[in-house]
């Protein structure tokens, strides 16, 4: 084999092992984190709107660089609509007690964590698809998603009314 061939060859090789480094598991649509050093365009929050208090006596003193009366703190807000206490703990017990009516399962979480785990590792695709980072995330669920269509069917047999949908076969994203 010439000199020629060899280097053919070892570019090809390269190549395929440049190409195995940038081997993404992760689909892009599935993966929400950035991986650039740019700014967060989701992490800026407008601030809440200023009132005046009304009585300035009352106000507490101010912290330079502390934390601002009108910052928005998304977890908190949520936190306190969904009927909870952003310090830990329950405001609206009358929620907790309806939606533990028929009872709980202590450490739920973990257990399902467990089970989702085991259930991706059995249905992590063919050896083609993990060779070649093929996405089977929506494959491997499908036996679990809603048949939209069929459920709108269904609701509206049975009288329910619904709003419209988007035709059958008609992509809507993701």
């Amino acid at each position: 084999m010439g000199s020629k061939g060899k280097i053919l060859i070892g570019m090809v090789l390269v190549a395929l092992t440049l190409s195995a480094c940038s081997r993404n598991r992760e689909p892009q649509l599935l993966n929400i984190k950035s991986n650039t050093d740019g700014p967060d365009e989701f992490a800026i929050l407008p601030n809440k709107p200023l009132v005046q208090p009304e009585d300035y006596a009352a106000l507490p003193q101010p912290t330079p660089g502390g934390a601002n009366r009108a910052d928005a703190n998304p977890l908190a807000d949520a936190t306190l609509a969904l009927g909870g206490d952003p310090n830990g703990g329950i405001r609206d017990g009358g929620l907790v007690n309806y939606a533990s009516r028929y009872g709980v399962t202590p450490g739920i979480r973990e257990q399902l964590a467990k089970e989702d785990l085991q259930f991706r590792r059995d249905n992590d695709g063919r050896v083609l698809e993990r060779l070649f980072n093929v996405n089977v995330y929506f494959e491997a669920y499908e036996s679990q998603s809603l048949d939209q269509y069929g459920e709108l069917e269904r609701l509206r047999r049975l009288g329910v009314r619904t709003v419209s949908a988007p035709p059958e076969g008609v992509e809507t994203p993701q």
